[in-house]
């Protein structure tokens, strides 16, 4: 068994979560806050079969998508407004020594 982290833009978590419980993937969702632009995330853990996986992480992938943001920086060289690119998802694949629900 594998347990995945999905870090995920909160814009596009609601489409990630959706599509994988239509695929039958059970979710848990935490609020969590990115150390760059300090702004909202949201981390998704699922459970899953080994031979599951790539399915989750096509799922992760089609969801989830890239954009630029601005970013306003005063410590920067040049003072002012940088485009930066956010979204699309940080995945972590962890095995599971041991699984149970009480």
């Amino acid at each position: 068994m594998k347990l995945i982290f999905a870090i995920v833009n909160n814009d596009d978590s609601r489409k990630v979560m959706d599509e994988l419980n239509a695929n039958g993937f059970s979710v848990t969702r935490l609020c969590s806050t990115g150390g760059f632009l300090k702004s909202g995330n949201t981390t998704l853990l699922v459970g899953v079969d080994e031979d599951r996986v790539d399915q989750v992480l096509q799922i992760i992938q089609r969801k989830s998508r890239s954009r630029k943001q601005v970013k306003s920086s005063e410590k920067s060289v040049v003072p002012g407004a940088n485009e930066v690119v956010v979204g699309g998802a940080t995945v972590f694949v962890t095995d599971v020594e041991r699984f149970e629900k009480v």
